[in-house]
């Protein structure tokens, strides 16, 4: 691979422009060879973009946690209501059990 001196030296010497482009190509195309992860570089915008749709997917799940626990919470309390009045149905039926006797 050429450096940056000899492509500067060969563009300047390019007797025209199609020459200089044709060098500038070959430049680039020598550069992607070398270091083809430049072609997948993310940009601020991209990593921007990735960061809402993160955001909104996050928010969305929070949604649904909330939404869930509010249900599993309330069909916890409706089971321990329900114990409870057992509990005590049986509690006063012993009690009157044992008083009547």
């Amino acid at each position: 691979m050429t450096s940056v001196v000899e492509l500067y030296e060969q563009l300047a010497s390019a007797p025209d422009d199609k020459t200089r482009a044709r060098l500038i190509a070959e430049a680039f195309e020598r550069m992607e060879e070398r270091y083809p992860e430049v072609k997948d570089l993310a940009t601020q915008t991209h990593l921007r973009e990735t960061e809402l749709r993160l955001q909104k997917e996050i928010e969305q799940l929070r949604g649904d946690l909330t939404r869930e626990i509010k249900q599993l919470r309330s069909g916890v309390v409706r089971w321990v209501v329900g114990l409870l009045a057992g509990q005590t149905a049986v509690i006063l039926a012993a009690f009157f059990a044992v008083a009547w006797l």
